[in-house]
């Protein structure tokens, strides 16, 4: 491309990409313009790549998938609606990410993660379309107007597991919700390193319950998901140990400190309280067979 032309490509001014050439390694990239450079080396061709790798010697910046063939194809949305229960979802890239306290290097494929966590007015077109128990806390069996736009509480595991089932979904591994929330350059909270309680709703916020989920605008994850500190804690598929999983998030009911991504935390599948939800996720490849367009056949008759 021109230098007109890949600016225009990358969404930046001609002027910022000319000074990024001019300064070359000494220059500090937004995370911003760092993320649509990626994002458009990942959606190349395997040309691309190849040339990319020869001139700048990047051995790990391109990473195979697991049998060692590159994963190509076409460019994937960055957010798309999941067809079975509507929910808005963001993709979250191929790749490796810093994991856990020791910032381990760990590779996940790609995946698309709900944007917000299940909410209680999801969970009642769920409960509608299943005949699922309601949650507890709700009064008659029916939930609160009030309580539409936040996310379900008083779900166990197996509960949250078969909503995910319904809408052809499942939960989200551990590593999977973490990297939804880091990003890949082990940032210790979704918005970056600096720990601003204010950005969520944790104990220090003193609001004393859950929120509406698109309330924290500042907290968001760098792929643009919310509630990933705080609100609610949120069930994952991974096992602890027999009959025990992972959550994450930390929750209104918690202190800030436990809000952190990486931070561990556990429960029995059956426990179930005000400060407990969930959201889903599916594999890339999955929602993209489920987004191709469907072909028609006129057969004349």
């Amino acid at each position: 491309m021109s230098l007109e032309a890949f600016a225009g490509h990358l969404g930046i001014s001609e002027r910022t990409l000319s000074t990024w050439e001019s300064r070359g390694e000494d220059i500090t990239i937004r995370a911003v313009n760092q993320a649509a450079l990626d994002t458009s080396l990942r959606a190349s061709g395997p040309d691309v790549h190849e040339r990319f790798l020869r001139l700048t010697d990047a051995f790990e910046t391109v990473l195979p998938s697991p049998d060692g063939a590159a994963a190509y194809g076409p460019p994937a949305q960055r957010q798309a609606r999941h067809p079975h229960d509507g929910k808005q979802m963001a993709l979250v890239d191929v790749g490796v990410f810093l994991s856990g306290p020791q910032n381990k290097p760990t590779w996940v494929p790609a995946f698309y993660i709900d944007i917000f966590p299940v909410t209680n007015s999801d969970y009642v077109r769920f409960i509608a379309a299943t005949g699922h128990q309601p949650p507890q806390h709700w009064p008659k069996s029916k939930c609160p107007d009030a309580l539409f736009d936040h996310p379900v509480t008083f779900v166990t595991w197996h509960d949250a597991a078969s909503y995910a089932s319904w809408a052809g979904k499942g939960l989200p591994t551990a590593q999977q919700w973490e990297k939804a929330a880091r990003g890949v350059r082990g940032d210790v909270y979704p918005w970056g390193n600096q720990p601003t309680p204010a950005k969520c709703n944790s104990r220090e916020s003193g609001v004393g319950s859950t929120s509406p989920v698109g309330r924290y605008h500042s907290g968001v994850s760098p792929y643009g998901v919310y509630d990933l500190c705080g609100n609610t804690w949120e069930w994952t598929s991974t096992r602890s140990t027999p009959g025990r999983y992972e959550l994450k998030a930390g929750a209104f009911t918690s202190p800030f400190v436990r809000a952190t991504p990486s931070s561990f935390n556990d429960a029995a599948s059956t426990m179930l309280d005000d400060d407990t939800g969930f959201r889903c996720c599916t594999p890339e490849t999955s929602m993209r067979d489920l987004l191709k367009p469907t072909l028609v056949v006129d057969t004349g008759q």
